[in-house]
């Protein structure tokens, strides 16, 4: 990458942890956090020395999510256009109050300290984990969280007055347990490779739960579909290449849709396509536990729609989760699971999301 980049000093209104830093003297505060600091204060000391350093691009994880990490390189003009973009997008402007309680060593924890710096935010470093309000005695403007996350932090919600939620999906039921409350909760799009979300939607926009929203692309983002069905992202800012993903959308216009599942996670049963976020989402407000579906291979419909359950075995569980989804009138007759598995521990990736071929291998063993 060429370097003709100039790095923009930090805005003055910026604060971490309730002190103003100029560029220099971010420097010797992220010396600080690497040496003396807690280890996810240390990372974020890592990110803030590549911010500040000569080069014009920072070297990012992705998620493996789809596959094993890797490092890929994004240019610091991007993220900076990106951070600009989320900042009116959800009208963040200068002096909004922030909480940053995500991992710095992935896109979404840097890009909270780069929009901290350049809008003008007032951060707060608070420590990554499950729930991460339950030492929070104040009132923030905005929070970006995972919906493991959120799902932990419902009671005490009410300090965050605008939430952003990614690095997957929000599920039906959790959706339903944020209507009607004061926060404005909204789930995003995004990946490492779009440096962090490109489009977004509001979750609990009304007291009662409806269908949600379509995905709306941020400024300077044009969508479209390839023949499969899956979603091209165009966005000269924030990317050199028109990127093709494997999400499989209902195309409205080229700043919505609506998202139905991975390609990849596509399961051909009798030469009907069967999306399994969708089943997922019918059968969310009927099992307690964390599951998905998959499918087997089959000799009459070459694949089976099997699900799988993190939960101890018990013979009363299986045939109350089978009655139930008997009874379930959202699912189509081809969306009822042929076989039920009950596994005590679901395969995770590195950020903790559930790895679903891994899971099924150690099943099928």
């Amino acid at each position: 990458m060429q370097n003709q980049f100039s790095l923009p000093e930090t805005h003055p209104d910026f604060r971490l942890n309730g002190l103003h830093y100029t560029n220099e003297e971010l420097a010797a505060v992220a010396y600080s956090l690497i040496k003396e600091g807690e280890p996810y204060e240390g990372q974020a000391g890592n990110f803030l020395l590549d911010w500040l350093n000569d080069k014009d691009y920072v070297e990012v994880k992705t998620s493996g999510s789809t596959g094993p990490p890797k490092k890929i390189q994004i240019r610091k003009q991007y993220m900076i256009n990106s951070a600009r973009a989320t900042g009116k997008f959800f009208d963040l402007p200068a002096g909004t109050t922030a909480l940053h309680c995500l991992p710095v060593n992935f896109i979404a924890g840097k890009m909270m300290l780069v929009r901290a710096m350049l809008l003008g935010w007032k951060l707060d470093l608070e420590l990554p984990k499950a729930n991460p309000l339950d030492r929070i005695f104040k009132i923030y403007d905005f929070c970006a969280m995972t919906p493991f996350q959120l799902d932990n932090s419902l009671s005490r919600l009410h300090l965050i007055r605008k939430l952003i939620v990614g690095g997957g999906a929000v599920s039906s039921n959790l959706r339903s347990l944020v209507q009607g409350i004061s926060t404005e909760v909204y789930e995003t799009y995004g990946m490492t490779e779009t440096v962090s979300h490109i489009a977004a939607r509001h979750v609990n926009f009304k007291k009662e739960e409806e269908e949600p929203l379509p995905f709306t692309a941020l400024p300077n983002v044009i969508l479209s579909t390839d023949d499969r069905g899956c979603l091209v992202i165009e966005a000269p800012q924030l990317t050199d290449e028109v990127l093709v993903t494997n999400d499989v959308v209902e195309l409205l216009s080229d700043k919505n849709f609506i998202w139905k599942g991975r390609i990849d996670n596509v399961i051909n049963s009798g030469g009907v396509k069967l999306h399994p976020e969708e089943i997922e989402a019918k059968l969310a407000p009927i099992i307690a536990h964390r599951f998905f579906v998959t499918s087997l291979p089959d000799a009459a419909l070459g694949e089976k729609l099997v699900l799988m359950v993190e939960s101890e075995f018990s013979e009363t569980a299986l045939h109350n989760l089978e009655r139930e989804i008997k009874n379930c009138r959202k699912l189509g007759k081809f969306e009822v699971p042929k076989k039920i598995y009950f596994v005590e521990k679901f395969e995770e990736t590195p950020n903790g999301k559930i790895h679903r071929a891994n899971t099924l291998k150690s099943r099928m063993v």
